[in-house]
This record gives structure tokens, sequence and C-alpha cells, in this order.
């Protein structure tokens, strides 16, 4: 029997979010409770309650979990054979025509079914 036990969040995990969140909120109130201050006194207060607020929540259960995430999707990122920088251009290029030709086209189409509509109204010369 293979089963795989999961953990669940408790109320710890629940309190280190709720202060998470209760850091990051008095942040922003910070910043703008002291607008008379320097501007690089607020911004850096703010990113420093980001700092304190992200690290708080990281110690949670949802954190751990999230982590574990971002790291396997920059492992898979790392796996991903990118396009050389001419196989860009010619896409990128190929795109940008296409692109152009259908702009022509439905602007003809848009002339031809104004003539048409203008014949069939009367109101076309």
């Amino acid at each position: 029997m293979n089963t795989k036990v999961e953990a669940t969040p408790g109320i710890a995990d629940t309190a280190k979010l709720v202060l998470a969140a209760a850091v990051l909120i008095s942040g922003i109130f910070a910043y703008y409770y002291f607008e008379n201050e320097s501007m690089l006194l607020r911004v850096a207060g703010l990113l420093v309650a980001l700092a304190i607020g992200t690290v708080i929540a990281f110690q949670s259960l949802q954190g751990q979990l999230l982590w574990r995430f971002i790291q396997g999707s920059r492992n898979e990122i790392r796996k991903v054979i990118w396009p050389t920088r001419q196989e860009t251009l010619q896409t990128t290029l190929t795109v940008l025509v296409f692109t152009l030709i259908l702009g022509i086209f439905f602007w003809i189409l848009d002339l031809i079914l104004l003539w048409g509509t203008g014949l069939l109204t009367g109101q076309g010369g």
C-alpha cells in the first residue's frame, strides 16, 4: 500500500500568513502616512516591509510549497531549448509580413464591401 501523506496547513501557518499580510499592509500604510518624508526613505521602508512579509510568508507551509514550485519552474526553464537569435528574427519578420498582408487584404475587402453597400443602398455616386 503506497499512500502519500500530505501536510495540511495549521493555525500556525494561517497566523504566519496573516502576520505577513499585516506587515505588508503596514508598510503600504506607512508609505502614504509619511508623505512628507523623502521618497527614498518611503520606498526603502516599503521594500523592507515587503522583504519581511515575504520571509514570514515563506515560513508557512503554503510558502514552502510555493518556493518548491518556483525552484521546479526554474529547473524546467533551464531545460527549454530556446530559439537562436536568427530563428527569433525570422519568426518575428514572418509575423510582421503576414500581419501587413492581412491588414492590406482587410482594407481592400472593406473598400469593396463599402462600395457594394453604397451601390445597394443607392448612396454610392
